[in-house]
């Protein structure tokens, strides 16, 4: 496949305030994605609809991205950059316009869905022109503030939340977004620009038809696995799942067969790289780690240590904030020592912090939680911003926007299997714990410790991967010179913000 044309030799002005624009309006939608999560007991109420309906509003969103994120490696490549920032601006504005009037709960779930499909091409389109602008030696330091604003994003979501519900009606969740939203959008319109030119490739409809049927089925599965009425579900969950991870399956085989003939709908040759299959592989194991850790702290702090859901908001935020501001400093370190200095040392401190948190018990002090939190939250960052860069630094440019789509679809996957995996394993001892005489909060204590204890597994597989990460070699700085697939590899110009 040939390259394309290469990204105009912009002035940095110009860069930071691309990467600007996109990084705030990647902000805003990202914030909404856990803005929900302290409204469901009064939706519950004003809709009358049970707990498990009510948490529909977030494994839909879920459900939604990881549905579209697959096509979005085509996507971007056919259109401009104008034109996909304001179609992804322009449905997450209707989604929020609709949840905020939502007269009944299957309008607000219809919103939601709506949502999400925004959500899901600003990731890859920030990653994608991230890579497209910023010259090799200067994207740690870049990723890293790219890894500031999605990381403090979603740990702010429950307390902005929690505010917000404390002033008055869940409608305000919204109310509140939509004019940022609207303003960001206005102003990304005047000052984005145009990066590449687009490429009038074909879609295959099976391809995208199986990619929604089989992303779907399998987040779907998966979130439905860790359900507490999964025995009730007219499908039971592991065969959604097995269906998922088949259709899926036969996804890759065609992508792979088109390959030879044609444009593939997710150009699977970025597999090919093995820095992005290991850091892809790194990726997946953290995230697991980090969404089973991500609901069950809520639910420990909340049901066993009686903390109000404001109060649990506040206490989670730092740990966000921690991610974010380490972000900027872990990507000039990046720029400096490379990839294995930093995600060694940051895998094995996520490992042992989720391994302290499966000692945590009904008279643990929530300061103590508060500190393993940042811990926690500091070796993450130590993980994700090399992982990315070198991850992505080492594809041609052509493959940016398929590998931003590979990375994205997998992160949704990954999250789905750790919440079902840690929420399964929390349910079935907890109901152990119970059989055995214990208390309803003993026997949730029991269940989060084991929950924590299936995260510390994961962390220590993810030190195992992370053995294996190295840095890419930089290319040459000369025009035209070859990377280690022999493509063209002319670096934009551009500065980095």
């Amino acid at each position: 496949m040939p390259s394309p044309p290469a990204a105009p030799a912009l002035p940095p002005a110009h860069v930071t305030a691309v990467l600007r624009v996109l990084v705030l309006s990647t902000f805003v939608v990202l914030l909404n994605e856990t803005i929900m999560v302290n409204a469901i007991p009064r939706l519950m109420h004003d809709f009358e609809v049970t707990a498990t309906a009510a948490g529909w509003l977030s494994t839909v969103f879920m459900l939604t991205m990881a549905v579209v994120i697959p096509v979005t490696g085509w996507f971007l490549q056919r259109v401009s950059t104008r034109s996909a920032f304001g179609l992804a601006m322009a449905l997450f504005l209707t989604g929020t316009a609709l949840a905020a009037a939502a007269p009944a709960f299957s309008v607000l779930l219809a919103a939601r869905v709506v949502q999400a499909a925004g959500t899901a091409v600003m990731m890859p389109l920030l990653m994608t022109t991230l890579m497209t602008l910023v010259p090799v030696q200067d994207r740690g330091r870049v990723m890293g503030n790219v890894t500031l604003v999605i990381s403090v994003a979603p740990a702010l979501g429950p307390a902005v939340s929690g505010v917000l519900l404390q002033l008055g009606t869940w409608r305000l969740l919204f109310l509140a977004v939509l004019p940022i939203t609207a303003a960001m959008a206005f102003f990304g319109m005047r000052k984005l620009v145009n990066i590449g030119e687009p490429r009038a490739t074909p879609i295959d409809w099976p391809s995208a038809l199986l990619a929604a049927a089989g992303f779907g089925a399998l987040v779907y599965g998966l979130s439905g696995l860790g359900a507490a009425d999964s025995a009730r579900a007219p499908i039971p969950p592991l065969a959604t799942t097995l269906a998922g991870a088949a259709l899926v399956a036969l996804f890759g085989w065609r992508q792979v067969a088109l390959q030879r003939s044609s444009a593939p709908l997710l150009d699977l040759r970025t597999l090919s790289f093995r820095h992005f299959r290991v850091s892809l592989a790194l990726v997946c194991l953290s995230f697991m780690a980090l969404m089973g850790a991500f609901i069950l702290l809520p639910m420990y702090l909340q049901e066993v240590r009686g903390l109000t859901s404001l109060h649990t908001g506040l206490l989670l935020i730092p740990g966000g904030l921690a991610t974010g501001l380490l972000g900027p400093q872990v990507g000039k370190l990046y720029d400096r020592f490379g990839a294995p200095r930093l995600v060694v040392p940051g895998a094995v401190t996520t490992a042992l912090c989720l391994a302290l948190f499966a000692l945590v018990g009904e008279q643990t002090s929530p300061w103590l939680v508060l500190a393993l939190h940042v811990t926690l939250s500091a070796g993450l960052a130590f993980v994700f911003t090399p992982v990315f860069t070198s991850g992505l630094s080492v594809l041609p440019p052509h493959l940016y926007p398929h590998g931003s789509a590979v990375l994205g679809s997998l992160q949704q996957v990954a999250a789905a299997a750790g919440t079902a995996l840690v929420i399964s394993v929390m349910s079935g001892r907890a109901a152990a714990a119970a059989a055995g005489g214990a208390g309803a909060t003993e026997a949730l204590a029991a269940g989060v410790r084991w929950g924590f204890g299936v995260g510390a597994v994961l962390g220590v597989l993810a030190v195992l991967v992370a053995l294996l990460v190295r840095t890419p070699p930089a290319p040459p700085p000369a025009p035209g010179a070859k990377d280690e697939n022999g493509t063209a590899a002319d670096a934009a110009a551009g500065a980095p913000v």
